[in-house]
């Protein structure tokens, strides 16, 4: 594993407690950053812990104000920010899109997009003021190419995808690095939110045939966040075992 340098370095995972925010705070740790998780589900926060530097704030990234706070009580225990992951979402269930129940379409768009949203909002001020910051918001293999029986979830993530390029552009010449990672999907708890399935299309679609690992898409995260990365902004980085045609 090679190793990423983010001492003196301040982290925002949102989602940080499972699934591939978690491996992102593993690989952050191991890095030297100061990581503060944001979630939602207070019983998850409560029973999370890991060795480091890690602090837990609770936190709905679909509710405009709730990260507002989140982010000034971040600046309030660690002084700035340097690093956002814009990690948590949601899969949303399966269904035809004319059949999709309007309630899990918002709470897709909600959580998984303008959650995004949100969070850049109110964090992006904080680094233009200390001239610096790393995010990568974390999109999918859905985001390009459109899974069937999962409209929200891939109308969602092609947003962010839009979004990252829009806000890489307005940054750029600013010491701020905005770009995406678009894996395909991995064996996380996400996977009880879909059907078997979907699950079978998804892995029929990956030329590697297995899904991704974890630790694969924390290694490409803590590259893009790190001091070395000091030119790419504004893009798409391809984690799909070579589904993607673009």
């Amino acid at each position: 594993m090679n190793q990423i340098d983010l001492k003196n370095k301040v982290a925002i995972v949102t989602g940080g407690v499972q699934g591939f925010g978690l491996a992102v705070v593993k690989r952050f740790i191991e890095s030297g950053a100061e990581i503060v998780i944001w979630e939602n589900d207070k019983k998850l926060l409560d029973d999370f812990s890991i060795d480091g530097k890690v602090h837990k704030i609770q936190a709905d990234i679909s509710n405009a104000s709730e990260v507002e706070e989140a982010t000034k009580e971040t600046i309030k225990i660690c002084g700035k920010i340097d690093i956002l992951i814009n990690n948590a979402g949601i899969a949303g269930p399966n269904h035809k899109t004319w059949d999709y129940p309007n309630e899990d379409w918002l709470k897709v768009i909600d959580i998984d997009l303008n959650g995004v949203f949100y969070c850049c909002k109110y964090v992006v001020p904080h680094m233009i003021k200390n001239n610096y910051g790393r995010i990568v918001n974390v999109a999918s293999i859905a985001g390009k190419e459109g899974n069937p029986n999962a409209v929200p979830y891939s109308a969602a993530k092609a947003g962010v995808i839009a979004l990252t390029k829009s806000l890489g552009k307005e940054l750029a010449d600013k010491n701020i690095a905005v770009n995406c990672v678009t894996p395909a999907a991995a064996k996380t708890r996400i996977f009880d939110q879909i059907s078997q399935e979907h699950i079978d299309y998804m892995l029929s679609k990956i030329p590697r045939n297995r899904f991704i690992k974890v630790d694969e898409l924390a290694s490409m995260v803590a590259w893009l966040v790190s001091e070395e990365n000091s030119y790419t902004t504004a893009a798409v980085f391809d984690l799909s075992g070579g589904r993607a045609t673009y």
